[in-house]
């Protein structure tokens, strides 16, 4: 139902900057963030941003590599923590990006708005970065987009189950907090950050995939679209950020074109490949990246 749609997605990117609001006022006035809550948040986005970009996004959505269904319905449970959505609804829609990159169906290109100079410009990233969450289109069939998830009872359910494992995503760093302060207090106070400030920071490094990376930065290889690489949001975004390199070659797993170009995401992948977790990892020879790569004026 879209109202119902909309008031979640509301509360869900709304409730965490209120929150990051009042611990801040907590941490600063009444002294209460303390340098465990820091590690807890580090664990927290780390763990959980993970399950976004190695589970939802490079496995999920692109096949980037193969494991066996259990660590398949891990990541995505894993990935839900991160509350952006149920696991089959986030597929479908990224791949129906890719099909529509920046053209009329893409469900977030920052290239939509019909004005033109900076009031176009502001409209379109406003809507590419978040806008797009509250529009009343159906953002994508997962009938159409997403029938191999569908067919696959363990995903079903992760995706039934999505409160449970956003529920379990929040429990996670109260957990930590009391075991390391032994009280609620500090149970409490990592749940702001490791809770509260890492949904607000996750959310926003996603959105900005969507918004700054198809309007500022460098095109590295002809894709066809807006689709751009951009440095300084490759850290928080763990390699994600390298975003005309994935849009070159989407189902690779590396999104960084090299070891010069910090990709966290793939360097996990790698040792879990090392491990035996996962195999037929997806590689892209030097050959077909240079036949792809602009020719420097």
């Amino acid at each position: 139902m879209p109202f119902i749609d909309r008031f979640a997605s509301a509360v869900v990117t709304g409730a965490p900057p209120i929150l990051v609001l009042i611990g801040m006022y907590l941490g600063w006035m009444d002294h209460l963030l303390v340098w465990q809550d820091l590690v807890i948040f580090a664990i927290c986005y780390a763990g959980i941003g993970m399950g976004i970009t190695v589970g939802f996004h490079r496995l999920l959505t692109h096949r980037s590599f193969k494991c066996n269904r259990w660590v398949r319905a891990g990541f995505a449970a894993l990935g839900s923590a991160a509350a952006e959505g149920p696991v089959i609804d986030w597929v479908a829609t990224h791949r129906k990006h890719h099909q529509f990159s920046d053209e009329a169906g893409d469900p977030h290109s920052p290239h939509a708005c019909e004005d033109h100079g900076f009031k176009g410009a502001f409209k379109g990233l406003l809507h590419a970065h978040i806008g797009w969450v509250f529009s009343d289109m159906e953002v994508a069939d997962e009938e159409r987009y997403a029938k191999d998830l569908l067919a696959d009872p363990l995903l079903k359910f992760v995706d039934r189950t999505f409160v449970l494992w956003v529920a379990l995503g929040l429990a996670l760093p109260f957990g930590l907090g009391v075991a390391v302060s032994g009280n609620v207090t500090g149970g409490l106070c990592a749940l702001l950050w490791g809770g509260a400030l890492r949904i607000f920071l996750m959310h926003h490094a996603t959105f900005s995939i969507n918004s700054l990376c198809h309007f500022f930065g460098d095109q590295d290889y002809d894709t066809g679209d807006e689709s751009r690489n951009l440095a300084w949001l490759a850290v928080p975004t763990w390699g994600e950020a390298w975003h005309n390199t994935h849009h070159a070659f989407p189902t690779s797993y590396r999104h960084g074109a090299d070891a010069r170009q910090l990709d966290l995401s793939a360097e996990f992948i790698e040792v879990l490949e090392r491990l035996g977790i996962v195999w037929d990892v997806v590689r892209i020879p030097d050959e077909r990246r240079q036949r792809k790569a602009r020719i420097a004026a």
